[in-house]
């Protein structure tokens, strides 16, 4: 495609940062700084604990067995250096478009409608397996378990939208909430699990420690090539990290905040994402765990401990209510970056009373209602559809994220602009490795088969439907361009 947004004179007035002339972003402007220190340290942790871990774990350790350990912290690793490039990024121009914007700056127009429809792709995908996840969780009660999914994925979508419509405090309110509940919930699990480790006490008949491990087979039970496979799960379950870069334009003071919440992010993914499967590898054989189950259910319900799969359900319900609220709240702010630069719908860039952009934020639960459907006219497979798509979005995502931040680093060496003081380490290198440690992802997706082989070929599908919509919108793009530089047409 050729880049038909502006001609070689405009272009460098549209996208080059100089001292005497900083990038605008018209989709920065009329947001509330409302979103307090509290608010993005509790995004930051919520962003990187989620249903991944409280559900996902369980069938992963049954397919990996303590090597899972291993891959959650590599994948921690790449998951920090992408917020960290992010963060970065923000130190240099906090923006509530946040990567769409940086795109648009170093790439394009193209670059940023690339990188805001796969975003979307991602969220809009996720809204759905949100709120599927939700009315499954809501079954496990028995008030709830005669109401049709299709009415409880409402009744979540409902009031999660109703919170993001009124204000970003909500927003920050339900979020905050939402991630002391996940973080009481895991600091509970591993006091236990230290405790019962130290102490040496009996679980279903076996001594809790390493003789757990070796006994099983040790770290790698079943090979190294089962744990290389499972990457591809936790990689999507560290998805959302980057959401405190969104966030970081609707806060006071970026320079201050974000640093300190960033910098937590590695050791909070040390502790609670690889501490947890620590203590789960040496509680119970690997063998005890399964996918159907979250595996701290499957510990407490081996002590015996009265309502904890109760408890617990109520968390990993939070996990996804948390992650529906996240999901409305970005592609809200993504949505009306673009439509502002002529690049997504024009109702989307539209603001209420509120500062809420909530045009980009119905268009989300528009397909949020769509799931619904789904989980009307096929409830089994609804969870599983959608999320095959998701991930192709956040691999998308993160990759973008990488490129902006290696010809931000780029730019910076030509001096055509100055680095923020918070740098992402070891750069260039850091980014070539993580966009290679991604790519490597979709190979491990197709080599697994099955459902990972089938979201690698949806690829070509969403590539010509990327190339359709921006032959549609270039000629939009281009005039607003020219509109927001005073250029005759």
């Amino acid at each position: 495609m050729s880049d038909r947004t502006l001609s070689a004179a405009e272009q460098p007035r549209a996208t080059v940062r100089t001292a005497a002339s900083p990038h605008v972003d018209a989709g920065d402007e009329g947001y509330s700084k409302d979103l307090k220190s509290r608010h993005i340290n509790m995004i930051a942790i919520g962003g990187a604990i989620g249903t991944g871990l409280f559900l996902g774990a369980g069938g992963r350790l049954a397919g990996a067995g303590p090597s899972l350990a291993l891959a959650y912290a590599v994948c921690g690793v790449f998951a920090f250096f992408v917020v960290r490039a992010l963060g970065e990024l923000v130190l240099y121009r906090p923006s509530s478009g946040a990567f769409v914007s940086y795109a648009r700056e170093f790439m394009g127009e193209k670059g940023a409608y690339t990188a805001g429809w796969l975003y979307f792709l991602n969220w809009s995908t996720t809204t759905v397996a949100d709120i599927t996840a939700a009315a499954t969780y809501a079954h496990f009660w028995a008030m709830f378990s005669d109401v049709p999914q299709w009415i409880l994925a409402l009744i979540a979508l409902s009031v999660v939208l109703a919170a993001n419509l009124i204000s970003v405090r909500y927003f920050g309110e339900m979020e905050f909430w939402f991630s002391i509940v996940k973080v009481a919930a895991l600091v509970a699990f591993m006091l236990v699990g230290i405790y019962l480790v130290v102490t040496g006490h009996e679980i279903d008949g076996h001594s809790p420690g390493f003789s757990t491990v070796t006994d099983a087979g040790g770290i790698f039970p079943v090979g190294v090539l089962p744990m290389l496979l499972v990457v591809q799960g936790v990689v999507f379950a560290y998805a959302s990290v980057e959401l405190c870069g969104v966030a970081a334009g609707e806060t006071e003071n970026p320079e201050k905040i974000m640093p300190k919440a960033i910098n937590s992010i590695m050791w909070r993914v040390g502790v609670f994402y690889v501490g947890s499967v620590v203590l789960l590898a040496l509680l119970l054989p690997y063998t005890a765990y399964s996918g159907d189950q979250s595996p701290f259910v499957t510990v407490f319900d081996k002590l015996g401990v009265p309502g904890a799969a109760g408890i617990m359900n109520l968390v990993v319900l939070t996990a996804a209510l948390s992650s529906l609220n996240s999901g409305l709240y970005s592609t809200g702010r993504i949505l009306r970056s673009m439509a502002l630069a002529g690049s997504a719908p024009k109702f989307t860039g539209v603001m209420n009373k509120g500062r809420v952009p909530y045009g980009g934020v119905l268009f989300t639960a528009a397909f949020g209602v769509m799931g619904v459907g789904l989980n009307y006219l096929m409830p089994g497979e609804a969870f599983e559809i959608v999320l095959n798509l998701a991930s192709i979005g956040i691999l998308g995502t993160w990759g973008m994220v990488m490129l902006c931040s290696l010809l931000f680093w780029r730019r910076a060496n030509e001096g055509r602009l100055q680095r923020p003081s918070y740098r992402l380490p070891w750069a260039p290198y850091t980014q070539i490795v993580t966009l290679g440690f991604l790519a490597t992802v979709l190979v491990l997706m197709w080599s697994d088969g099955g459902v990972g082989r089938t979201t690698v070929m949806f690829l070509p599908l969403i590539a010509a439907a990327l190339v359709g919509g921006w032959l549609l919108v270039r000629g939009r793009v281009a005039q607003t361009a020219r509109d927001r530089l005073d250029l005759p047409g």
